[in-house]
């Protein structure tokens, strides 16, 4: 397709993923968190006018995603002036490929009582930049400088990642969508098992902040654990360059291929 771009927007509330978007399990189909990240622009598109902060927000995937046209809406579930619940949905067609709610906050001025964050993570400047292409196939992965910080051990890892990639073509994303667009790649940088044995993809990612990050650099300090029946968990702490700003959990269904 050639657009620098994970999506083009194909009307109102459509959206076409561009080869930037394919992968990692099947190239076939879309990766999914440029699509949370898109989710989020439409949401934070929705709620610039009232002023709200996002502070939470959960998506479940609802099946394979395919590199076809999606459609999205988005419906008020708690209507406030300081506090409102909404929810995004995500279709192929009549099948729903994806269902997000978040918690919208009303902002103020806490900082003579902010604290408790961890330390920030070093700098990504003169880290040296690591290709997961030979881990993880596909346009997303491909269209990410990753900048390890330390050696990755099983199962955890720290990584610093950003893109020249934009969330929507021609279109300004605002700083949540464009930070959530880089933070499912969580379960990649810091892997248990090769991805060529054993499956471990993700149903969820619910993402919690306790502050707006600021990017292009987004910082994940992830952990991996599989449990002895089939399930797993990625618990990820978030950081941009100031520091932390939350944390991400991921559900994983664990099996071997084969």
């Amino acid at each position: 397709m050639g657009q620098n771009a994970y999506f083009v927007r194909a009307g109102t509330d459509r959206y076409l993923p561009t080869e930037h978007v394919s992968g990692a399990w099947n190239t076939a189909e879309q990766h999914f968190s440029p699509l949370g990240g898109l989710v989020t622009h439409v949401i934070e598109a929705h709620s610039e006018e009232r002023g709200l902060l996002l502070s939470w927000i959960s998506f479940d995937i609802l099946g394979r995603l395919p590199m076809t046209e999606c459609r999205t809406e988005v419906e008020v579930l708690r209507p406030g002036r300081t506090i409102e619940l909404v929810e995004a949905r995500v279709y192929a067609g009549e099948r729903a490929l994806v269902r997000a709610r978040a918690w919208l906050l009303m902002p103020g001025d806490t900082r003579a009582v902010a604290g408790g964050a961890t330390e920030p993570l070093p700098s990504p400047e003169g880290l040296a930049t690591r290709t997961m292409g030979d881990l993880w196939p596909g346009g997303y992965i491909a269209s990410l400088d990753v900048r390890p910080v330390g050696a990755p051990e099983r199962g955890r890892g720290t990584a610093w990642l950003t893109t020249d990639v934009a969330l929507v073509e021609g279109e300004r994303a605002g700083p949540v969508a464009s930070y959530l667009a880089l933070v499912d790649t969580a379960n990649g940088v810091a892997v248990r098992q090769s991805p060529t044995e054993w499956m471990f993809p993700n149903v969820d990612l619910t993402v919690h902040l306790h502050r707006r990050p600021r990017g292009p650099w987004v910082g994940l300090d992830t952990r991996v654990v599989f449990g002895p029946t089939g399930l797993g968990l990625t618990s990820t702490v978030l950081h941009d360059r100031l520091g932390e700003v939350g944390t991400a959990e991921q559900c994983l269904t664990v099996r071997p291929l084969g």
